[in-house]
């Protein structure tokens, strides 16, 4: 599997993901807004969040390179704006990349169940990197 870019933007997300689909002539992008997930009874949108971008991807000259708007409050910084999402269907190598990368790291999001994947994390290696680490389900 690739390794792929994820660059996250302050609230402009649709905008720039549409300028890119332009400049680099790729397919119309699917937009999925954070309005659109699955609600959690446990915590209420702000409706200000419902129409920022959750998730999105365009395939530019081969690459998968996937977007978000982040979440208010969220800290923002541009340059420590982008982390590489590692992708596998085998459930054991992500977890092991995960504890592996975690040692003298930061960890954003325990490994856990999300509604996207089965097997999801966040963490920043020992040298700043973030890493977002996904199960990916076979669909064949």
């Amino acid at each position: 599997m690739a390794v792929n870019v994820y660059i996250n933007f302050n609230g402009n997300c649709r905008e720039a993901v549409e300028y890119y689909s332009q400049v680099f002539k790729t397919e119309e992008p699917q937009i999925m807004t954070f309005g659109e997930a699955p609600k959690d009874p446990n915590f209420s949108l702000p409706d200000e969040v419902k129409d920022l971008v959750m998730h999105t991807r365009l395939n530019i000259g081969g690459s998968n390179v996937m977007f978000s708007d982040t979440f208010p409050d969220y800290p923002f910084v541009v340059g420590n704006n982008i982390s590489l999402a590692y992708m596998s269907e085998d459930e054991a190598e992500i977890k092991a990349a995960f504890e592996t990368l975690k040692e003298g790291g930061k960890v954003g999001m325990d490994i856990q169940e999300t509604f996207w994947s089965k097997c999801y994390g966040i963490v920043t290696d020992r040298f700043g990197i973030e890493w977002q680490l996904s199960l990916e389900m076979n669909n064949h």
